[in-house]
């Protein structure tokens, strides 16, 4: 046990660190250590091949891998070839999918062929508060379901031992390779290959030793460390194991019957919930305390809905029949959706928490001494050390840790945007807030919690705009992170959600600003020089995409140009007023409409790097392929929110760093450090008279809350 609780610090250190360096020593020695609970569970305890085991791990893992972290960014589109094999069968898979679930495809994507990406932002909240986000997950839950099933339909249809055991593989193993072999798929697929070989064999599994065997995946794909589907399925595997020990040793001599099963289901959901905890706080900076129960509802319908999810896509080719089970399942997914809906919406339901690096190392010391006591003969000494650590955890402020670079961070709220600036100090500004719904909006949802979870204080808040996918949730950013100024273009046509923000502004006392060309805004190194619009033109616009805040943001040698939803008149008025417009980082106007990203703009500009923020399938078919072609025209690299989640560009003033849920690489500095024209890759002759405007530089030492 001391050699687990071992595994899963290192594992804690790779995950603290991201995917890097540090990252990967930690996975690897998350990997060593479990050779060592191998090498003591093996003899005479586990007399599974393990060999086999393996070679059925890595086989599927490196006929899967596509990067094997690289950290520093490839020539050429960083978008994932979509030719292969597998990759047509997911997408063939997806239409399926979506023709036989029609308006339930999202959820029924996320469960069957782990694709989150047309998950509503509702949706994904409300799974988040009720404790439930691992559902929508791959795990080892969806596979376990899915290859006993397939077990027992093979057993009733008399099948022998060995040829069953090799068409339930078989099937996993197709079924991993269609999921793109994700990490919590793997580890699950490993961990089935194990059950079921040592059943043919007739040889017991040690639970621990199958534990150790996800805890190898990461010597095969050291990316997964940082991988939050994979860190919450190895926690609640082991979660499950300490929880089935603990049962048996006390639950079963004080309780008989439906009692002893019924405090067993709670036991178990009690510590999956306190297990995967850390994880949670640290991927969302929010704990569900109603997860116990809502886990206890929820699981049972996954375990029947999963099941006829997969008899569906199996059944896809003959519509009748694909129909027929979906029918079946229609009333078990809005089940689920309802489940999470409910307990989401339960009060105080779920706890906003700031980690900090040095917090969720206690609390992970204190799962790994909970596990322990649950397991041991001795519970006293671990339930005192977790005790301890938990004490710690509590009473003790620990600070909020900055990275001293510039970070950009555009979140992935669907259709809208919302973007985060960070300065090397750990302040930030956030320019937009995502849009509203019936029931929420983006700020609450993504927002707020994000910039909770990560701390520091927030210096100002900047609108674009005032269209509902960038204000609706303003005025609970406003509300809940009171930052110390509000800045905004005063375009007369505000709708009702730009005109509750500043309604919220004013009671807040959040001094407000109107933003004229040339102002600018320095902090802890970084300044914003705010470019459009100009007020003397705004006035006659009916548009308020025309009137966009437009912002170039300096650091060092680095520059970031954040141009709303401006669209080529605005585009055309800065080429001609704004002098240099040349910058590192683009984020592409108007989720990368065909109205906007002007050829001529975007030659001056010359980026690096493209950013768009764009909804999975929405309905304005953005961003349109001409801009991505122009944009890779001149050499820069596009990356989507609706592709990569959330993305952050970090900087040090001189070099680039790109960080997503699943890459994470490095630019190397530009090599020259001029901005006054344009590189070889975007010259092109443009002609334009140019004008300057008056400016204010306001410094934000002065803004804090009332």
């Amino acid at each position: 046990m001391p050699l687990i609780a071992t595994a899963y610090l290192a594992f804690a250190g790779g995950l603290l660190v991201g995917y890097g360096e540090v990252g990967v020593l930690g996975s690897w020695l998350t990997g060593l250590v479990a050779l060592a609970i191998l090498a003591l569970a093996r003899p005479r305890r586990d007399g599974t091949r393990m060999w086999l085991v393996f070679t059925f791990l890595g086989a599927l893992a490196i006929s899967s891998a596509d990067v094997r972290g690289a950290r520093t960014a490839p020539e050429g589109p960083l978008e994932k070839d979509e030719n292969g094999i597998l990759d047509r069968a997911r997408e063939h898979a997806g239409r399926s999918i979506d023709a036989t679930f029609q308006a339930d495809a999202p959820l029924a994507r996320a469960l069957l062929i782990a694709d989150r990406q047309q998950i509503p932002l509702e949706m994904n909240a409300a799974f988040v508060a009720a404790g439930l986000v691992h559902i929508l997950s791959i795990s080892g839950l969806h596979v376990g379901i899915i290859a006993a099933s397939i077990a027992l339909l093979l057993e009733s249809m008399r099948f022998s031992r060995r040829p069953a055991a090799v068409a339930t593989l078989l099937v996993v193993a197709l079924y991993v390779a269609l999921l793109g072999a994700q990490p919590p798929a793997l580890r699950a697929a490993a961990m089935v290959g194990a059950v079921t070989l040592g059943k043919v064999s007739q040889r017991p599994t040690s639970p621990w030793a199958l534990l150790a065997i996800g805890a190898f995946i990461p010597l095969v794909r050291p990316q997964v460390v940082s991988n939050l589907g994979y860190q919450l399925s190895v926690a609640g595997m082991a979660a499950l194991i300490s929880s089935a020990i603990f049962n048996k040793k006390f639950l079963r001599p004080r309780y008989k019957g439906i009692r002893r099963k019924i405090m067993g289901e709670v036991v178990t959901s009690i510590l999956a919930t306190i297990v995967s905890a850390p994880l949670i706080a640290w991927a969302f900076g929010r704990v569900s305390v109603v997860g116990p129960l809502s886990n206890i509802v929820a699981t049972p319908i996954v375990g029947v809905l999963q099941p006829l999810l997969f008899l569906a896509l199996l059944l896809a080719p003959v519509p009748v029949l694909g129909h027929f089970a979906a029918d079946a399942a229609h009333p078990l997914l809005h089940g689920l959706d309802s489940c999470a809906r409910f307990f989401a919406a339960v009060p105080g339901g779920v706890i906003s928490v700031t980690p900090s690096w040095p917090a969720v190392v206690c609390a992970l010391a204190a799962v790994c001494a909970l596990m322990i006591a649950c397991v041991s003969r001795f519970p006293a000494r671990p339930l005192i050390f977790g005790a301890a650590f938990t004490a710690v955890m509590i009473a003790v402020p620990f600070p909020v840790m900055s990275s001293g670079r510039l970070e950009m961070h555009m979140l992935d709220v669907g259709q809208g945007d919302a973007i985060l600036l960070r300065t090397p100090a750990g302040r930030w500004i956030v320019i937009d807030a995502g849009r509203a719904w019936a029931t929420g909006d983006a700020g609450r949802s993504v927002v707020v919690p994000y910039v909770k979870k990560k701390g520091g204080e927030v210096l100002a808040f900047v609108l674009s705009h005032p269209h509902l996918d960038h204000v609706g949730g303003a005025s609970t950013v406003l509300a809940a992170l009171h930052p110390g100024a509000y800045w905004d273009a005063a375009f007369a046509g505000g709708n009702s959600g730009y005109r509750r923000s500043l309604d919220v502004a004013r009671r807040q006392r959040i001094p407000w600003h109107r933003v004229h060309p040339n102002d600018s805004i320095s902090v802890d190194g970084v300044t914003l020089n705010f470019l459009a619009p100009d007020s003397a033109w705004t006035a006659a616009l009916s548009d308020a995409n025309e009137a966009s805040t437009v912002v170039l943001v300096r650091y060092g040698m680095v520059r970031f140009l954040l141009t709303g939803d401006a669209e080529q008149e605005e585009e055309h008025w800065l080429v001609r007023n704004s002098g240099t417009l040349r910058a590192d980082v683009l984020k592409v106007a108007h989720h990368g409409s065909s109205t906007s990203s002007g050829d001529e703009f975007i030659r001056k500009v010359c980026p690096r790097i493209a950013l768009i923020s764009v909804g999975a399938l929405n309905s304005y078919g953005h961003p349109s392929g001409d801009v991505i072609s122009a944009l890779r025209g001149i050499g820069a690299r596009v990356m989507r929110t609706d592709k990569e989640g959330t993305i952050v560009v970090a900087t040090d003033g001189t070099k680039l760093e790109l960080q997503t849920a699943n890459r994470n690489w490095e630019l190397s500095p530009q090599s020259s450090g001029s901005y006054s024209e344009s590189p070889s890759r975007c010259q092109r002759p443009f002609s334009g008279s140019t004008r300057s405007f008056p400016g204010r530089a306001i410094g934000l030492a002065g803004f804090r809350p009332a």
